[in-house]
């Protein structure tokens, strides 16, 4: 590509401590380069960005953009994606689409695109369903993308630890990392999915209750799979959605993980489903207890968040708790999907709404919002809705205008129930985001989080994924329509317009490990898979 200048733009490169400096970017071949030492080099192309603030394209952290379970949602969702404005017409140079809660593979690619973002992570994939994510990736344009494999119940690990045999279980997680071309491990409600498989009380599953038909706890299976990802160097640690997901006081189930996971880096996902009190079983009684959490998260520099905001509107509960969707489509008596992955995981499908009247939904809104106003590094939190749990990703704009205005925040939490300001503390929160702030949630602490070296900044060797927005004192209205969006070099969005629509590239890892341990795992397989072995990796 030819040597192209960003001229004049307002830069907020936080991972380069550039906070709104007025400078100058120079890209080539995909990359960003340090300025020409020459000062007669004139480049190819030059974009004025005089008057307009610059940043490192969107990194999505956590999403469910891909695989069986996001095609089980477009399915069960067809009310979600009817009418005119549901529907993504096909141009000469787009495909067409639908939108909803869980858009066509085409079109997440396009409206992720739209806001500035350039990477996403599908943060649940079983390993028998990775093929199916990927040939979905293959047709997301515009982003490139990664996603997170599903360990937490899988019975091999489950056996490699219960035999406390911690070379048998590293082995494992890199040869299946490097199987289903995944980026890290993921933990979802360990051990009781394996309990929902055989009883439906799995969703109150403690971390200390033990998991049939093995010798060892959720505790052993969060801490040892932890260990594992932390000796292997993988770029992100285990991505943990914690046991007991939306219980009335699974908070203390929440602190109890975070302590088990001892020293050792974890990432902790959509942490508000998992900051409640009140009593078990009793969703009137619920409350918000993220400032103890909170405090615990600001005192550990080794434990990164996202939020998993809710926002009212439609929604659907996409999982691999499978309990938890069960729980879902008994509360609200909308269509459910399940599917348990023979050894290795489960989903849970339903649609939701959250409505502003409801107390509990509500609360669930103002609890998001605490996280990021209550963990003191904005480098530990980042933003996530959860996509499509706790609502879409397009609402990305509006929670950033809820973080930077303090007078909108406040006038959106007045018109919420009453009750609700007596169980949380959003109201006594008077922080504002700064626009660098916001830099770091939504770019440069997720990309060092899942240690992309070459995204998340602007620093020469940095991937040219960058976001020129036109400032504005509405910033809801500022994010929702950057200026441009570039892309490895190459403008794919201007004024909301798609201009190119470049595959993108999937980001995976494939750990060394020790081949001579192989055919334990292939005997196992043949035992208890309708796989044959020979057929599992992808090449």
């Amino acid at each position: 590509m030819p040597l192209t200048k960003i001229a004049n733009g307002t830069i907020y490169d936080p991972a380069n401590g550039v906070d709104g400096e007025v400078g100058d970017l120079w890209i080539e071949d995909g990359r960003i380069i340090a300025a020409p030492a020459n000062p007669a080099l004139r480049a190819a192309k030059t974009i004025d960005a005089t008057g307009l603030v610059v940043m490192p394209g969107g990194v999505d952290i956590h999403c469910h953009i891909a695989g069986p379970a996001t095609n089980a949602a477009r399915i069960i969702t067809p009310d979600q994606r009817r009418g005119e404005a549901n529907v993504l017409p096909r141009t000469e140079l787009t495909r067409s689409g639908t939108l909803g809660s869980v858009p066509s593979t085409f079109a997440t690619g396009y409206k992720y695109a739209g806001l500035g973002y350039t990477t996403a992570f599908d943060a649940a994939i079983a390993p028998l369903g990775s093929r199916h994510a990927h040939l979905e990736f293959a047709d997301t344009p515009c982003i490139d993308k990664g996603c997170f494999i599903l360990m937490g119940n899988n019975q091999y690990a489950l056996e490699a630890i219960e035999a406390n045999d911690p070379e048998r279980l590293r082995m494992f997680i890199a040869w299946l990392l490097g199987a289903t071309k995944g980026y890290a491990p993921k933990l979802v409600n360990p051990g009781g999915v394996e309990v929902w498989k055989q009883s439906a009380t799995a969703r109150g599953h403690g971390l200390d209750d033990p998991i049939p038909g093995y010798a060892i706890t959720p505790r052993a299976v969060i801490r040892e799979i932890v260990a594992a990802a932390n000796d292997l160097g993988l770029p992100h640690p285990a991505h943990i959605h914690c046991n007991q997901l939306g219980m009335p006081g699974n908070w203390r189930t929440t602190l109890a993980t975070m302590e088990a996971v001892e020293s050792r880096r974890a990432h902790f996902a959509h942490i508000q489903f998992h900051s409640y009190g009140g009593g078990e079983g009793d969703e009137f009684s619920m409350s918000s207890r993220v400032r103890d959490l909170a405090d615990y998260v600001n005192a550990h520099p080794n434990l990164t968040v996202d939020v998993g905001q809710v926002m009212f509107g439609d929604a659907v509960a996409m999982t691999g708790d499978g309990a938890a969707g069960y729980f879902l489509h008994k509360l609200y008596g909308n269509r459910w999907f399940n599917c348990d992955v023979e050894v290795e995981a489960g989903c849970g499908v339903t649609p939701i709404e959250y409505r502003r009247k409801s107390v509990v939904h509500a609360l669930q809104w103002a609890i998001g919002l605490e996280w990021y106003l209550l963990v003191d590094d904005p480098w530990q939190v980042m933003m996530s809705t959860d996509h499509p749990n706790g609502g879409s990703f397009l609402a990305y704009p509006q929670i950033i205008r809820l973080l930077m205005d303090r007078e909108f925040r406040r006038e959106t939490f007045a018109r919420c129930p009453a009750a609700v300001r007596e169980r949380c503390i959003l109201g006594d929160l008077d922080r504002e985001y700064t626009l660098g702030e916001i830099a770091i949630i939504t770019r440069s602490g997720p990309a060092r989080a899942l240690g992309l070296k070459q995204k998340g900044h602007l620093g020469a060797g940095a991937d040219a994924d960058v976001t020129i927005y036109t400032p504005s004192e509405n910033y809801q209205e500022m994010f929702e329509l950057p200026r441009l969006v570039i892309k490895a070099g190459e403008t794919i969005v201007e004024q909301g317009e798609i201009r190119a629509t470049p595959a993108g590239i999937a980001l995976h890892n494939a750990p060394s490990f020790d081949a001579e341990r192989l055919p334990e795992v292939e005997e196992w397989f043949e035992k208890h898979y309708s796989l044959r072995f020979k057929h599992y990796a992808q090449t």
